[in-house]
């Protein structure tokens, strides 16, 4: 039986569509991997967009920068859709 927790169901950065900007909620990844994604500006909490899909990885807009990410980081990175109502146009 579903019980509906008023949790938005988390979509992995590889199955996100293109041009749809989300919100990180979870990231999956060993300490270092973490450490590099920092690094490049992904944390929870970042706006972030995949702006192009490649075979099994992703390229994808955050903070202003454009990051290359692998299919086996970015099937462990999980989004929340964002509400652009929640956002100045």
């Amino acid at each position: 039986n579903f019980m509906d927790t008023g949790i938005q169901s988390q979509t992995a950065l590889n199955q996100l569509a293109v041009d749809k900007l989300a919100l990180i909620s979870e990231i999956r990844v060993d300490r270092q991997t973490a450490r590099r994604l920092i690094g490049l500006g992904i944390r929870i909490g970042s706006r972030i967009t995949v702006t192009q899909q490649r075979a099994k990885g992703v390229v994808v807009a955050c903070d202003g920068n454009r990051v290359a990410l692998g299919g086996a980081v970015a099937s462990k990175l999980f989004t929340q859709p964002l509400n652009l109502t929640d956002s100045p146009q």
